[in-house]
């Protein structure tokens, strides 16, 4: 049967979270799924810097169980459901120096965050999601999930590669029952964040921005586009993987990295 979609409003009646939803790629995608007609609800440790009076901001630590047992209870008590969850949150902030200078504190935090936080949230509301035989859940994961630069963001790195076996796997146990599960691994985000790191990197090498940037893109290996993605970038691919139009995509990861070429 020919199915019919609306795209200004195909997301009309659903409630959707957006785990790190006030800045980056997690503002970006809950104010795309806002344009699309859902309700958005985002969490985060801080408040947003902008107030939008049309999203639902939910305070929480999502590294610790406490604060998505939080952002679960306050979800459902107030919608009753959720049909879409982006599983968003991220962080490293272990320092550079590779393996050795790591501790077994730096590995459970990043472990927390960027893994936990996401299985957690997932138990926490997919009880309701097959019940009703509906849901989707996306998890962003990262490139580094496969192209590690193990110098900074070794656990990180671990982190995303056990998300993105963990969502391949869940997808298997739960898309015959309703539930559609993807990853999106973006690579280099353009970020508030980034560009202030960027700006450091130019000042302590007395370089240009431009010049920061491509001594970047090089020790990625190189970006065939010449640039990293911008957060709506990786908005507008969630916001159409979450959609109507992609009903039948689940268990996949998505790429979105302007073609990174891996370092050897």
């Amino acid at each position: 049967m020919e199915q019919h979609f609306n795209f200004n409003n195909e997301l009309s009646g659903k409630i959707a979270l957006v785990t790190g939803g006030t800045k980056g790629a997690g503002k970006a995608i809950a104010e795309r799924l806002l344009q699309a007609g859902a309700t958005v609800i985002v969490t985060a440790r801080n408040a947003p810097e902008e107030e939008n009076s049309n999203l639902h901001f939910i305070p929480a630590d999502l590294s610790k169980t406490e604060g998505t047992q939080k952002v679960v209870s306050e979800v459902l008590a107030t919608y009753g459901t959720l049909d879409i969850l982006v599983n968003n949150l991220g962080s490293s902030v272990t320092p550079a120096g590779g393996f050795a200078v790591l501790t077994d504190d730096d590995w459970v935090s990043t472990l927390q965050a960027n893994l936990l936080a996401p299985v957690r949230l997932d138990r926490g509301f997919l009880p309701q999601m097959l019940a009703k035989k509906s849901g989707v859940i996306i998890h962003i994961a990262s490139i580094q999930g496969k192209l590690p630069l193990y110098d900074s963001t070794l656990p990180y790195a671990a982190a995303k590669a056990g998300l993105i076996n963990y969502s391949k796997s869940l997808s298997n146990e739960v898309t015959p029952k309703g539930i559609r599960v993807l990853t999106v691994s973006p690579g280099w985000i353009n970020t508030t964040a980034s560009k202030a790191w960027l700006g450091e990197i130019a000042r302590n090498a007395n370089s240009t921005l431009e010049e920061a940037q491509q001594s970047v893109m090089d020790a990625l290996g190189g970006i065939p586009y010449g640039r990293p993605a911008q957060p709506e970038e990786v908005a507008e691919l969630v916001g159409f993987l979450v959609s109507p139009r992609a009903n039948y995509l689940t268990g996949t990861e998505f790429v979105i990295d302007g073609g990174t070429v891996p370092t050897i």
